[in-house]
């Protein structure tokens, strides 16, 4: 079901029970359990159809909840605000309002977010650890980036043809990878064709406001017991993982098998396994404890 938050001069779409039509896996809570509540974050220009299928691999035994960020998918196109703060707020707004309703009982979720989501939900953990119970990262890290970085990806959106005549114009520029697929899956209908639901700009100075400041601290500090998930074709090298992983040593690493940095998309039944048993240790109110091989 989708729902709406007003927030000041920004509403933020996200759908609930996103997995509720499929059939529970075996490491689900039992019928009539209280269910865990799994809130996703997407990464920069995505949007919550890209964890419908973890949604639906998870099935009715959580309460899947996909929220779409500021100037993304069904939220305000294009805030004034683009900042790590306006998109914490965000989030921590979405949480308020779930944990306030009985489907979140026990209290507390599991904060589930991919490169940019993922950047969100940590420091999401960091500044609200009583609204969130376990957190996972899917292609995260904290360091920051030089300006280049985000003029670069701001360039890449604004040279899209946009508006696309057709579906068929837009698929033949936007490429037949994972990415492109989902991109071309969630344009939305305009005048003279088809659009992305984001602004390149917004998207830029959204990457922007993340490259330029590490987030160390927030790590380091975390209390929420949180899993580092990497895809062996993603986007950090050894180092780079060794680097943000020791700086926060009760960290579980868990390495794909397969897939790139959208392992989501491109690795989803591995990583819908892994996450599955991650959640699986949210089973009970008591706390949540990395004690297994």
């Amino acid at each position: 079901m989708r729902q709406e938050l007003a927030l000041g001069d920004v509403t933020i779409s996200f759908l609930t029970d996103a997995g509720a039509a499929d059939t529970p896996t075996s490491d689900a809570p039992a019928a009539g359990a209280a269910r865990p509540t799994v809130v996703f974050l997407h990464g920069l220009a995505g949007s919550a159809a890209e964890f419908l299928p973890t949604a639906a691999a998870l099935g009715a035994g959580y309460n899947s909840v996909l929220v779409e960020l500021r100037g993304h998918g069904r939220s305000t196109r294009h805030p004034a605000d683009a900042s790590r703060e306006a998109y914490v707020r965000d989030v921590i707004a979405v949480l308020e309002h779930l944990n306030a309703s009985e489907s979140t009982e026990p209290a507390g979720v599991a904060l589930v977010g991919q490169s940019m989501g993922a950047h969100t939900a940590l420091l999401v953990a960091a500044a609200r650890p009583d609204l969130v119970r376990m957190l996972v990262l899917l292609e995260g890290d904290v360091q920051s980036s030089p300006p280049e970085a985000a003029e670069r990806i701001g360039g890449y959106f604004a040279s899209w043809p946009v508006p696309f005549a057709d579906a068929a114009a837009a698929s033949a520029f936007l490429g037949d990878s994972v990415i492109g697929r989902a991109w071309l899956a969630d344009l939305e209908p305009c005048e003279g064709g088809l659009r992305p639901r984001f602004e390149p700009a917004f998207l830029q100075a959204s990457i922007a406001a993340l490259h330029a400041q590490a987030r160390w601290e927030e790590w380091e500090n975390l209390t929420v017991p949180t899993a580092a998930v990497f895809a062996p074709d993603g986007m950090f090298d050894e180092e780079r993982k060794l680097a943000f992983l020791e700086a926060r040593p009760g960290t579980l690493r868990v390495d794909l098998g397969a897939g790139s940095h959208d392992a989501h998309l491109d690795a989803t039944a591995e990583w819908s396994a892994v996450l599955g048993d991650l959640l699986s240790r949210l089973d009970g109110d008591g706390p949540v404890r990395w004690d297994w091989d």
